[in-house]
């Protein structure tokens, strides 16, 4: 989930790896719909074409399973990044910075009308091997912000990751595939500013090929990355075949 940094003004940050793409180290509408999907990895009548993403790049527990952490990312190295000062106390963005950026204040909510999300946030770490740790799988309504990275709004890439269902139904990102190009994501902040993000794409990657770099690298603009899995669900291993992201950039910050 790792990548290089790129230029800008903001630290060095520690980089996710994929197990979204691998486990992803490091995102109402028809409700008849919602559970068919969900019930892709539960139900042993499901059959394997791909299915609606699944959650924040965590593939769901298997039925009666402990709930053992997942993982997020892929294999790089990571980066860390330096406690930010703050808001009061932070620089002027660098000359360099692409459009808007916002102080650093961490995420307190998540909202995406067009999907009807509203959740949450939760801070995600780094586990062992470097990978992305994922949300916790008991909670449906709960989405993961990699701490060590940029916070949304913030100069640099912001990673939040959601499941697309767990063992009790559908998840936060169960619909992320269906975003589309121009929908908002808005991230309400711990200062009670609100980082309103618009949709560039919305993609599916192979696990085996997902783009890290592309994905995680540092960015000379605020961007936000939501993460979730999809396609098959491989029963031998217990985890979606596919990740799908959103990309998006930072559209309009409005102060608390």
């Amino acid at each position: 989930m790792a990548a290089p940094q790129l230029p800008g003004s903001t630290p060095a940050r520690t980089s996710p790896r994929t197990t979204l793409g691998r486990a992803l180290m490091w995102p109402a509408m028809a409700a008849g719909l919602g559970a068919l999907l969900i019930y892709n990895s539960i139900n042993p009548l499901v059959d394997n074409k791909p299915r609606v993403p699944p959650t924040a790049a965590v593939a769901p527990a298997a039925p009666g399973a402990p709930a053992s952490p997942e993982v997020l990312g892929s294999p790089a190295t990571p980066r860390t990044v330096s406690p930010s000062p703050s808001p009061s106390q932070s620089p002027s963005p660098s000359p360099s910075a692409v459009g808007p950026t916002m102080p650093r204040s961490v995420p307190t909510r998540l909202q995406i009308p067009s999907l009807a999300v509203n959740a949450p946030f939760t801070p995600l770490s780094l586990g062992p091997t470097g990978q992305l740790n994922a949300p916790p799988p008991n909670d449906k309504n709960l989405v993961g912000w990699f701490k060590g990275g940029a916070t949304p709004g913030e100069l640099g890439t912001a990673i939040v990751a959601g499941h697309v269902d767990t063992t009790t139904g559908p998840a936060v990102f169960l619909q992320l595939r269906f975003l589309k190009p121009g929908s908002t994501v808005d991230i309400t902040r711990a200062d009670g500013s609100v980082a309103t993000f618009r949709v560039d794409s919305v993609e599916t990657f192979k696990k085996s090929e997902f783009p890290d770099k592309r994905v995680y690298a540092d960015t000379s603009s605020a961007q936000l990355r939501l993460i979730t899995c999809g396609g098959p669900y491989n029963r031998a291993v217990k985890e979606y075949e596919d990740n799908v992201v959103a990309f998006a950039h930072l559209d309009s910050p409005t102060e608390g």
